[in-house]
């Protein structure tokens, strides 16, 4: 999320919101405020990550590590995160595209 003792701020709050908002019409998503910023869940698996400025990182792996990189996300320090790039992000079909492989990383990921 954010560094440990980081306070949570209204800005990552409202990015939670509002992408809480747009994850519902691909997936039952939940959150839990934590380490200043948001996890936002499905089927009791994180997926994404909102830090404590608003900055969005989804799940990801060695099937969508490239893609990441080649679109300039960068890696959230040692989780398997990576940002999501502006240009995702503006776009609502792209980043439910980015969202439910992140899902399915995430779901992978725990069996």
């Amino acid at each position: 999320m954010g560094e440990k003792g980081a306070r949570m701020t209204g800005t990552a709050g409202e990015v939670a919101d509002a992408l809480v908002e747009d994850l519902h019409s691909i997936a039952d998503v939940s959150t839990k405020r934590m380490f200043g910023g948001v996890g936002i869940f499905t089927e009791g698996t994180m997926f994404v990550i909102v830090d404590s400025e608003g900055q969005v990182f989804l799940r990801a792996d060695e099937s969508t590590i490239p893609r990441f990189a080649a679109a300039g996300g960068d890696k959230h320090g040692r989780m398997p995160y990576w940002s999501v790039p502006a240009a995702v992000l503006s776009d609502a079909d792209e980043f439910a595209n980015w969202s439910e492989e992140a899902a399915e990383v995430a779901r992978r990921a725990s069996r």
